[in-house]
């Protein structure tokens, strides 16, 4: 019989990426390492509840983070193969609530969003240099980046990659503080 896989928290944040790993796949895999396990800690009633009315649980916010990252998993992967940076939106209130992550097993919600983002840092250091620095001058960034971009300046999908780690800090902040 096989030997069973580790599936410990420090296993699965152990594996290290490239040395040439752009900066913003670091600051995602920090973010991911730093986060998790105090996610982790977060009581189970504590983890769905809501700050107020219309505001999202950190199950839901950490639901919209998986939305998020499957979202720019798609992006990331076609945009490094396109002149433009044209992207497609989604529904993020429609999404959390059509997924109930409010009902989701919180451990599992933590896991599937770490394990997601560990592989998109992966997905940013097998994008090449040149794709992620290409200038691109047609983009919609002033509609979906979180630090939007105005039309009439060009972007690159580095800019892109960085800005969803901006999105993601800035969330994990309204967890965890």
């Amino acid at each position: 019989m096989a030997d069973s896989a580790d599936l410990s928290l420090d296993a699965l944040l152990a594996a290290p990426l490239p040395v040439d790993a752009p900066d913003h796949a670091r600051r995602l895999t920090e973010a991911v390492g730093r986060a998790a396990p105090a996610l982790l800690r977060i009581a189970r009633e504590a983890s769905s509840s809501r700050p107020a009315p219309g505001k999202w649980s950190p199950r839901e916010i950490i639901g919209h983070l998986i939305d998020s990252a499957s979202n720019n998993h798609q992006r990331f992967v076609r945009m490094s193969a396109r002149d433009d940076l044209v992207v497609e939106g989604y529904e993020q209130d429609w999404w959390v609530a059509s997924q109930r992550y409010q009902e989701s097993p919180w451990p599992e919600l933590v896991v599937l969003w770490l394990t997601y983002n560990r592989h998109l840092a992966r997905v940013m250091c097998a994008t090449s240099s040149a794709d992620r620095a290409r200038i691109r001058p047609v983009h919609n960034l002033d509609e979906r980046a979180f630090r939007p971009v105005s039309r009439d300046r060009a972007v690159t999908l580095e800019y892109f990659m960085s800005d969803y780690v901006d999105h993601l800090e800035h969330h994990l902040a309204q967890v965890l503080g």
